[in-house]
């Protein structure tokens, strides 16, 4: 509560030195703004002077992250390319830009209030603990009896030590309340408002779908390529030798063991083929047993030991389930492969509507977060609006901590 009545008082004073300046600049930037409108130097100076309002803005914004504890988002969307005055109609037309002016003009007012309000208490509860210190340099013969008892006694000056003490809370919940409110509608005004933030989700979505179709595309070409030079080329092989065992008993009456024998290992082959193939595209497993089944199975096939720590994961949706078995069968692959890891731990959690799988190896480290295998991985993942984040400094660990949302 300390550190937040700290910020918070902070906060306020420095609103009081900030405001006037911020106040004079939206006001004199505005005027000259408005004058060169009608010259040619109109679009470089609008272009300048939003730029620096927007780091005065982007400093607003850290400031009142400080207090409300959470990072307040920037609300500018890329500009277009072109010449100052394409770009200078695209500052025009974007609410952000009023939005900041907005706020310049209002941190004036809005800090000298919580100043005069918040700081007057915190001095004066403050003034009041450390009474005994200063107080008998103000002599005051004047005052009522009780007053006077208490500013011109030590045992009054003592008394008024902890009634400051105990009304401390008090003043502090003032403080931090009169910069809460004003912290909040700076965040109100100079983060994102609905209409960026459904133009931003709509980018987002469009993004990914793009990158959901392109990742489907290339599991397609994957499957007909594993189809066509594995399986496929494997049942041509045994239909070929079977071809030549009818040939051999009809022309000779010969048995053609060894040919049977050999069409029957190629089918064998064919099929073990054909069933890698299905459990690449979703494993059996999955739907029959679930999630944690189908990944202890998965880590009793790998080649180092692997514990598994699994919760209450409820019934989450196949795309979820199949997505989180994909994430650790890569990252285990990824383990054996390039990490020359000897042991791993994978955690599934989940809380509320989100899946959390954390795969976690003492391998070397230093895994590549835009590889091919990772980055894949990221599209399935970001198709289902989830996060995968990949910590794998040289020397490791590397944990790969992946995010489902199961609200589907």
């Amino acid at each position: 509560m300390f550190h937040r009545g700290v910020r918070a008082l902070a906060y306020l004073l420095t609103s009081l030195v900030l405001g006037p300046a911020t106040f004079v600049w939206a006001v004199v930037t505005t005027l000259v703004s408005g004058v060169l409108s009608f010259t040619y130097l109109a679009p470089p100076t609008f272009l300048t002077v939003t730029w620096v309002t927007r780091w005065i803005a982007r400093l607003e914004r850290l400031r009142a992250a400080l207090v409300l504890g959470k990072a307040i988002e920037a609300p500018y969307p890329p500009l277009p390319a072109g010449n100052p005055w394409v770009r200078g109609r695209a500052l025009v037309r974007e609410p952000a830009t009023w939005r900041d002016l907005a706020w310049l003009l209002l941190l004036f007012p809005l800090g000298l209030a919580g100043a005069l309000s918040g700081v007057v208490v915190a001095v004066v509860d403050l003034a009041t603990i450390v009474a005994p210190v200063w107080l008998w340099s103000v002599p005051n013969p004047y005052l009522p009896p009780i007053v006077d008892w208490l500013f011109n006694t030590t045992g009054g000056r003592f008394v008024l030590t902890a009634l400051g003490l105990a009304l401390a809370p008090t003043a502090w919940w003032l403080v931090t309340g009169v910069a809460g409110v004003q912290a909040r509608v700076a965040a109100a005004l100079l983060e994102p408002g609905p209409r960026l933030r459904l133009a931003r989700r709509a980018r987002e979505l469009a993004s990914t779908r793009r990158r959901v179709v392109d990742a489907q595309a290339a599991e397609l070409r994957r499957i007909e390529r594993d189809l066509h030079d594995g399986a496929q080329a494997r049942i041509v092989a045994a239909g070929m030798t079977l071809a030549l065992a009818d040939r051999k008993m009809r022309l000779s009456g010969q048995p053609a063991r060894d040919d049977v024998s050999t069409a029957r290992r190629q089918l064998d082959e064919a099929l073990a083929e054909l069933r890698r193939l299905v459990r690449g595209i979703h494993p059996p497993i999955l739907t029959d047993r679930g999630l944690a089944a189908a990944l202890a199975a998965l880590a009793g096939d790998a080649p180092l030991p692997v514990e598994i720590h699994a919760g209450d994961l409820g019934e989450p949706a196949p795309a979820v389930e199949s997505a989180a078995y994909f994430v650790t069968a890569e990252a285990l692959a990824n383990a054996v492969k390039h990490a020359a890891a000897t042991t791993c731990t994978i955690t599934l959690t989940r809380e509320a509507d989100v899946l959390t799988v954390e795969i976690h190896d003492d391998g070397r480290g230093g895994a590549d977060a835009s590889g091919s295998g990772l980055d894949g991985l990221r599209r399935r993942v970001e198709a289902l609006d989830g996060t995968i984040t990949v910590t794998s400094p040289v020397g490791g660990p590397t944990i790969v901590h992946t995010e489902l949302p199961c609200a589907l």
